[in-house]
């Protein structure tokens, strides 16, 4: 199933780097699910064990730099890594491997950090890979095994962030941290601005409630209107998704809701935003669903593996 995902990868990867070639700096889609991935781990029944087009890769974007030597960081380290890096080689290639100057991680659910697990000498053995992380992310890191191994070994390198306060990576590139709430059981949580010479990009793949960010002083809209595109928490379309639960507490916004409020934005703000880190659940993952024909009859999109923005 890994080789077949990956062969679907690529060829996503290579149209989309023919059709967008550029000198100039640029953020890749590596994954669009949720931590678990689709088909998740106990469906039996689900096509995408059969079918890679059926099948998604966990939530994952890539920064690419091709301004002399090429550079690359990814924001998250997913269980789906290995298929990630790969498609990364194809789409951005570099002589050495990992070949990452950077990884940037939002917080400690598995979906985001476990794919860490294969920078260790058990898997690559890379050597201080740069992991970017907030101050309880890089603690959770060191203060326990597995993760510690990777720091006494030095497959990788923990710097530390501080929210608000931009990460310069080459030329005119930089990364900030957004702290978010959202459930932070291990680490803080934070989403990202990533910054470039012409556009900027954000990303929030966790948010408990859009509300809860305006009761701390920060308005969703604000932050879309200081970019150009938007990736979004997209967790759940709406309530009832899940037979038998009531969904109503669960800790991320229904794209339902935020469709409506988002309703309310111009066409032109709208468009800017791009669905991601969808459950398995999802019916917006599919194209033809009436879940993504109402997405997209409000302006607003769901995000595609190997979908290119330039920075």
């Amino acid at each position: 199933m890994r080789i077949i995902t990956s062969i679907l990868f690529l060829t996503l990867a290579i149209v989309v780097t023919a059709q967008a070639e550029s000198d100039g700096p640029y953020v890749v889609v590596l994954g669009v699910a949720q931590d678990g991935g689709v088909p998740q781990t106990g469906t039996k029944d689900h096509p995408g064990w059969s079918d890679a087009g059926q099948s998604r890769n966990v939530s994952c974007l890539a920064i690419v730099d091709t301004g002399g030597r090429v550079r690359r960081w990814m924001i998250d380290c997913t269980p789906d890594f290995p298929e990630q890096l790969h498609a990364l080689d194809t789409i951005a290639p570099v002589p050495s491997k990992p070949g990452l100057d950077g990884v940037f991680l939002t917080h400690a659910h598995m979906g985001h950090y476990t794919g860490l697990m294969f920078l260790g000498h058990e898997s690559l053995g890379a050597n201080e890979v740069p992991v970017y992380a907030m101050p309880r992310m890089g603690e959770f890191l060191r203060g326990n095994g597995p993760w510690s191994q990777l720091v006494r070994l030095k497959n990788i390198a923990i710097h530390t962030m501080a929210p608000g306060r931009p990460v310069a990576l080459s030329g005119d590139i930089s990364v900030t941290p957004l702290t978010v709430p959202h459930r932070q059981e291990y680490s803080d949580v934070v989403g990202f601005r990533i910054t470039g010479p012409r556009r900027s990009i954000l990303f929030i793949p966790d948010i408990d409630q859009w509300e809860d960010w305006d009761a701390l002083g920060v308005r969703i809209e604000d932050e879309i209107a200081a970019v150009d595109v938007a990736y979004l928490d997209g967790t759940f379309y709406d309530n009832g998704e899940i037979p038998g639960r009531d969904m109503s507490s669960f800790p991320h916004p229904f794209i339902a809701h935020s469709i409506e409020r988002f309703s309310t934005l111009s066409a032109a703000e709208r468009k800017k935003i791009r669905f991601i880190h969808l459950n398995h659940t999802n019916p917006a993952l599919w194209d033809h669903t009436d879940a993504r024909r109402t997405i997209e009859s409000h302006g607003m999109t769901v995000a595609v593996e190997g979908e290119r923005v330039e920075l």
